[in-house]
């Protein structure tokens, strides 16, 4: 967690002003760069940046799968050099992004809602999960946000079986960065990803549905509300979303046939 947290001397008013050390959870640039040539600026929350520059290229439709990298490698100084396998090729000026994207917005510099459409299948028809196993998610995430604890300002994501076992957890002050660390920290186990869903400490947005579904996971959770973009684009691909998934209850914006227990 050290990359993860600074400290900074704060005022701090609870009726008294005291002087005191805060942590604060640490936001730097990484320059994303592919064949030499620069690709995108991210600002995330620093440490697993292999793994964000693995996912990200995934989950933008930029390379299909892992196959497609022969590896990531650091050029020193945030910027990160993303290597192609033998026999892939990829046109950088075809996903360059116009400007950087901040941690608040995982699309940012997208010419079009068509550019971000970068699907190509539906997902799978699993999982399938009990309503009451759903329930049990919020905290077993919660658990493993050292972090945040430590912050309060740090979002995160975890990919989830049927059984509700958590498979792997990130965190980062960009909420489509911490879902493209679970899912590069993934694809490098197995390619293409097991059955599996998806729960983030926020609302659930377009981008957020859009990076699970080219990902392959077709159930998306958030603590929070989901945009209506995001339920669209959930329906348009046969997925499953869930919002407000906290203090005993959720609601299903679509796919509710992969909950069971709803009746």
């Amino acid at each position: 967690m050290a990359d993860e947290v600074t400290t900074h001397r704060v005022v701090r008013f609870r009726g008294d002003a005291v002087v005191v050390e805060d942590s604060l959870v640490v936001e730097e640039p990484i320059e994303i760069q592919l064949a030499g040539e620069p690709l995108a600026v991210v600002m995330r929350t620093p440490g697993h940046d292999a793994d964000l520059i693995l996912g990200f290229a995934i989950t933008e439709g930029i390379v299909p799968g892992p196959e497609a990298v022969s590896g990531v490698r650091s050029l020193g100084e945030g910027r990160w050099s993303l290597d192609l396998a033998e026999g892939f090729s990829v046109d950088p000026e075809q996903f360059k992004r116009n400007f950087y994207a901040t941690s608040s917005c995982g699309v940012c510099g997208k010419a079009s809602i068509d550019a971000i459409r970068v699907a190509g299948s539906r997902p799978p028809p699993g999982p399938v999960v009990d309503a009451e196993t759903i329930l049990t998610l919020p905290p077993l995430l919660l658990e493993r946000q050292a972090a945040f604890h430590a912050t309060g300002g740090l979002h995160a994501a975890a990919a989830f079986d049927s059984s509700g076992v958590i498979m792997a957890v990130r965190e980062d002050v960009g909420r489509h960065n911490a879902v493209d660390k679970v899912v590069g920290h993934l694809a490098r186990q197995s390619w293409p990803l097991p059955s599996l869903g998806l729960i983030v400490s926020g609302r659930v947005s377009f981008e957020i549905v859009q990076k699970a579904a080219v990902a392959g996971i077709s159930m998306v959770c958030g603590v929070s509300a989901a945009s209506s973009l995001a339920v669209e684009l959930g329906e348009e691909f046969g997925m499953t979303v869930v919002g407000f998934l906290r203090d005993g209850g959720f609601t299903v914006y679509c796919g509710e046939g992969r909950i069971k227990g709803l009746g």
